[in-house]
């Protein structure tokens, strides 16, 4: 069971963070594992990956007004609208240049740490994408327009229908759309803008060369029940549509580092789009891997 403690930012002394830290066990070089989950789930859905012995410094924390962190961020206070306050380029950096950092993350993670790396370049020194959040796509044009100049009804696969097509699009719109705030205060109306593409820019890590990335993606099958249960979209319209693209978009991810340094992109057997709470194994081992790399 994890023991969480409070911190402030030197950036935000009015402000308490929500962290549990893990330190090494066994005799390891010094590292540093962070865990940066997604909206959906925070920190204490990592439960699931304890230390055990050859493992680095662990570490993992809820932003804020998420989680164990009750605090907002105060800079949300002054807001137009709180459910946007800020954006994923709020970082904030120390002195990590001596100490290997392995960055861990799912969903809205994804790309939190692709933005740090790229603005403290040299400082990540691998990567460990657990199914991504599609940061360079507003969601809803993952299915076909039926409204657009040139929609032929009558191209679609078998199994696909313009009123289901019609359903998920509004489901996304409501649902994932970038418009969309969140209770942490966390916008993503940028995000895009941010990031476009999925394979750059190409990451650099602590010794000149790019960081080591390992991409794992949900399992299709798994993800199309989950998805469907949410009331995202029928089976068919997953497949077609939803898991086709995700899978392009892990393809890029892969793509941020030099070729020999990269991994993926992998399913997760049995996941969803949680991948650590779903199968912490198969992450704890890719991990390892990871670590053994960096080490």
């Amino acid at each position: 069971m994890s023991t969480y403690q409070f911190l402030s930012l030197a950036t935000k002394p009015c402000a308490q963070l929500g962290y549990s830290f893990h330190p090494a066990v066994g005799s390891v070089k010094p590292a540093l594992v962070v865990f940066v989950n997604g909206l959906g789930l925070p920190q204490t859905s990592l439960q699931a990956l304890p230390p055990a012995a050859g493992l680095p410094a662990m570490l993992t924390y809820d932003r804020y007004g998420q989680g164990q962190t009750t605090d907002r961020d105060p800079g949300d206070i002054s807001a137009e609208d709180p459910m946007h306050g800020h954006d994923t380029l709020t970082l904030g950096v120390s002195d990590l240049s001596r100490l290997p950092l392995i960055l861990v993350s799912n969903s809205i993670g994804g790309a939190l740490v692709r933005l740090y790396a790229q603005e403290y370049p040299g400082t990540v020194a691998g990567l460990l994408f657990l199914d991504s959040v599609l940061a360079n796509s507003d969601f809803v044009s993952i299915y076909p327009d039926p409204e657009a100049a040139g929609f032929d009804p009558t191209s679609l696969p078998e199994g696909v229908t313009v009123d289901a097509i019609h359903a998920a699009r509004a489901f996304m719109q409501r649902v994932f759309h970038p418009s969309n705030g969140s209770r942490e205060g966390l916008g993503r109306k940028n995000l895009m803008q941010l990031l476009p593409h999925s394979d750059g820019p190409k990451l650099q890590g602590p010794d000149g060369r790019g960081p080591w990335v390992t991409v794992v993606g949900h399992e299709l099958e798994a993800f199309k029940v989950e998805f469907e249960q949410m009331g995202g979209a029928s089976p068919s319209l997953i497949e077609v549509y939803m898991n086709p693209y995700w899978h392009r978009f892990n393809e890029g991810l892969a793509k941020l580092t030099e070729q020999d340094r990269s991994k993926g992109p992998l399913q997760a057997p049995g996941a969803g789009h949680f991948v650590h709470r779903d199968n912490p194994e198969l992450v704890f081992n890719e991990l390892h891997e990871v670590l053994d790399k960096v080490l």
